[in-house]
């Protein structure tokens, strides 16, 4: 299995950022999969997930801000984070299914 996450990059306080993740070597359409996020020196969080029926889950933190989305023909999901924060900085890893984690894209804010 490999997940290739992309699409991080530096960006000022309320722009703009489009995560992918792409899944290769696994049935991507019959999983779970989310997003999490692991800011500098603290542990990784849920940010966003996604069943694979469709039902959609956000942090509190991220809620209004960030859309999940899944293209299962692509094997794919998606991330669109907008009006960043200083505080969405950190690595993002894509998760698909129980314990397939990508190796996590690197997302900086600054104010």
């Amino acid at each position: 299995v490999q997940l290739q996450a992309s699409g991080g990059g530096l960006v000022q306080a309320g722009e703009s950022l489009r995560l992918t993740c792409k899944a290769i070597g696994i049935n991507f359409k019959i999983y779970d999969v989310g997003w999490y996020h692991q800011a500098p020196g603290k542990e990784r969080e849920s940010v966003a997930t996604i069943t694979s029926g469709g039902t959609i889950n956000y942090a509190d933190s991220v809620k209004d801000r960030f859309t999940i989305s899944r293209d299962n023909a692509r094997r794919t999901v998606y991330l669109q984070m907008n009006s960043l924060k200083p505080e969405d900085t950190g690595l993002y890893y894509c998760e698909v299914g129980p314990n397939n984690w990508g190796r996590g894209t690197q997302v900086t804010v600054s104010s």
